[in-house]
């Protein structure tokens, strides 16, 4: 089905090459600025592992004993002065449990990115798509001027020719004006969705010329039981699995924490009033570590059971998304395809020959114009079902972590 040529409202846009999807995905992954966090934030978790592999300082340990005082102890003559060094002695592997959860946080942080990163680019392929719609919107009002204009100058011809009533010149005006009107908020409605398009790559400014989109190339409907196990690959489940992990790092950490730690020490001391010098050593332990750490340890393993809870709610819950999107999306592509090579030809084939009645007096003016509003209409709605389609498409991808750039609207336009 051939119209006519958008005519963009920003003339300058016409200077710029067409954008394809993958070329709008490109410029969005590389310039978003809701993806150029994520650099940061795996920065910060690298550091955190840095500090985790840490082992515990030594510490000195300066003590002064039996000075300032009275008597023996007057001044700095009874003066004790004890230098020690003291290092913690770690047990049951608490830095290696320390690194593991510290690098599940890195985990965290990639399937976020990656969640993230899935949510533009459906964004852009949504913006994407609004474009390519409001394309099609603008070739529709387009025509429907035109068709008014045709009208207003056969109904003039008619009215020189006494054929028809002024009134009809009259009201084919009106319709023209009404028409224009709609074809200017069209325009604007394209220059709009430019814009939102540009912004997902961090662009003020639109340097495209038409989206190279083929919007009546429905997409292809997917079996539903295939698209289920593809959730499994999604980053919205795979999170599940690094939070998994990441609880049961959390475990291991608790119960590392058990076996506790002891503190050893050796120094010297310094007796002033004899002056002599004595090696000191200590040893420090906690009592009832195991007992202590057991709150932790049940927390930990509560949080951890409750992931698989969460993560088997979360699947049934997309799951039931799913069907409802695919069910939506059978429906567009057959009320699209319905259209298209049914109902539209049809209404093609009534406009011409209601016009060739009008023109030769069999038909009056109002089923002339009720024929081409009923054109436009159609049009109107087979721009929407197929926008829809891709739309639902889109909402499949998206959930089920499909590529995004493989949507049929980024087939070249002929």
């Amino acid at each position: 089905m051939l119209l006519t040529p958008v005519v963009l409202a920003d003339q300058s846009a016409t200077s710029f090459p067409a954008l394809s999807l993958q070329q709008a995905v490109a410029l969005t992954l590389e310039r978003n600025p809701d993806l150029a966090q994520f650099a940061f934030q795996l920065k910060a978790k690298s550091t955190r592992v840095d500090a985790a592999d840490l082992k515990p300082a030594p510490e000195l340990n300066v003590q002064l004993e039996n000075f300032l005082g009275t008597g023996r102890t007057r001044g700095a003559t009874g003066l004790e002065a004890t230098f020690a060094l003291s290092q913690v002695i770690e047990l049951g592997n608490q830095r290696q449990r320390r690194v593991e959860l510290a690098r599940t946080g890195i985990d965290s942080v990639d399937i976020a990115r990656k969640s993230a990163q899935l949510d533009v680019l459906a964004e852009v392929s949504r913006r994407y798509i609004h474009v390519a719609s409001d394309q099609e919107q603008l070739r529709l009002t387009e025509l429907a001027t035109q068709l008014a204009e045709k009208t207003v100058n056969e109904v003039r011809r008619r009215v020189k020719a006494a054929k028809s009533p002024e009134v009809e010149l009259h009201r084919a005006s009106i319709v023209l004006t009404r028409a224009e009107v709609e074809q200017e908020h069209a325009e604007h409605e394209l220059l709009t969705s430019r814009r939102k398009l540009a912004a997902m790559w961090g662009s003020r400014e639109v340097k495209f010329g038409e989206v190279r989109a083929q919007l009546f190339e429905l997409p292809q409907i997917a079996d539903f039981e295939v698209l289920t196990t593809q959730l499994a690959s999604s980053p919205d489940f795979l999170r599940f699995a690094t939070e998994a992990r990441q609880r049961d790092a959390e475990v291991q950490l608790a119960k590392a924490k058990a076996s506790s730690h002891y503190t050893v020490s050796a120094g010297l001391r310094r007796l002033q009033d004899s002056d002599d010098t004595a090696f000191v050593a200590g040893f420090t332990m906690p009592l009832f570590g195991r007992k202590q750490a057991q709150p932790a340890i049940a927390e930990a393993q509560a949080l951890r059971e409750g992931v698989d809870v969460e993560s088997a709610a979360a699947k049934l819950k997309a799951e039931t998304s799913l069907f409802e999107l695919v069910q939506e999306l059978k429906h567009s592509i057959t009320e699209a395809e319905t259209l298209r090579d049914k109902v539209l030809p049809k209404m093609e084939e009534a406009l011409k020959a209601t016009e060739y009645a009008y023109q030769r007096g069999r038909y009056g003016y109002l089923e002339w114009v009720d024929a081409q509003r009923e054109r436009v209409a159609v049009q109107r709605a087979l721009i929407e079902s197929a926008a829809n389609a891709h739309l639902f498409h889109t909402e499949i991808e998206r959930l089920t972590a499909a590529p995004i750039s493989d949507n049929a609207t980024d087939r070249h336009a002929e």
